[in-house]
């Protein structure tokens, strides 16, 4: 895990460039890539100082210290894919096909319910497509097989792999402003390049150059094409606040209400003792500081980031 996390942060690192060149969707500000290496260093720092070898301790370390640090959608995204993922290993010390099926299974059911308004054609597409492709290939195991063997391990990820890279080909034709543009979405490409990464740690093989072949718009002689869109338009909000769940569920209401890209996730477990959860919070939204007296109206947030969305900013 901590090698997987290690491998992540360096191929994002590598293709963050090609990422933001193509970044237009939901704004075309052109950091998704940016975001997603950001995100990933707190995480693979994280684990890396975990001192442990159940993975469930390790990969939920990181899950927290990339929700602390998430940037954007796609980080955001990333950041519950991983406090998701780390659940069903705890008290676990190794990795195996029905194991990696039951994560990304969690990650899918997060990862949708985070946002108010999940779309098809992104980051949610092709894990929903690598979820259902590990639970196939987890249980389809010859008679006397081991279910957590190797070999079905190896066969699940080869199976994530196959649909992931699909998914990615298909955001092209299922949002209007990619298929206008020719490019496959941003954060799907990222999540991909997340599960080569796991298996490249698990299996000493990444993913071939002639996969990215098929990414419309990926080529490194591609132009940026978040420069040709129209200029995106308001703020990015990020805080983390602590509320009950039905001050969160206003909260949403009142957000969804002001602005778009909604996304809400739980920082931790509930306190039994005070009702309140930890919450992620990020939203885009054209007068921040409407939105920020809507948040403090139910709490008191904590590491506020505002982001202009425009592609020139810098972080």
């Amino acid at each position: 895990m901590r090698r997987w996390l290690g491998m992540a942060e360096t191929v994002l690192a590598n293709h963050s460039d090609r990422l933001n060149a193509i970044n237009i969707f939901p704004v075309p500000d052109g950091d998704t890539g940016t975001n997603l290496y950001l995100t990933a260093r707190a995480a693979a720092q994280a684990a890396a100082a975990a001192d442990s070898q159940d993975l469930g301790i390790v990969v939920g370390a990181a899950g927290q210290a990339a929700m602390e640090e998430a940037r954007g959608n796609s980080g955001t995204l990333f950041a519950v894919f991983l406090d998701a993922f780390a659940v069903p290993l705890a008290g676990q010390s190794r990795l195996s096909g029905p194991l990696l099926a039951e994560s990304l299974h969690r990650c899918r059911i997060r990862a949708w319910s985070a946002l108010s308004e999940p779309v098809e054609g992104t980051m949610l597409s092709v894990l929903a497509a690598a979820a259902d492709a590990a639970a196939s290939a987890s249980e389809a195991a010859d008679a006397g097989e081991a279910p957590h063997s190797n070999a079905i391990l190896i066969r699940t990820i080869d199976a994530v792999i196959d649909a992931a890279v699909g998914a990615v080909v298909e955001t092209e034709g299922q949002l209007p402003t990619l298929h206008d543009a020719r490019v496959v979405d941003a954060g799907g490409v990222g999540l991909l390049l997340v599960l080569g990464a796991l298996r490249a740690a698990v299996i000493g093989e990444g993913l071939g150059d002639q996969i990215f072949d098929r990414l419309h718009g990926y080529a490194v002689q591609d132009p940026h094409i978040h420069a040709q869109q129209p200029p995106a338009e308001g703020v990015e909000l990020m805080c983390t606040i602590t509320l009950s769940p039905l001050d969160a569920a206003g909260l949403r209401h009142r957000l969804d209400e002001l602005g778009e890209s909604v996304i809400m996730s739980p920082l931790g477990p509930l306190d039994e003792d005070s009702g309140c959860v930890r919450w992620r919070v990020h939203v885009h939204v054209r007068d921040p500081e409407a939105a920020l007296a809507e948040i403090r109206n139910v709490g008191e947030p904590e590491k506020i980031a505002f982001t202009e969305l425009h592609s020139d900013h810098a972080h």
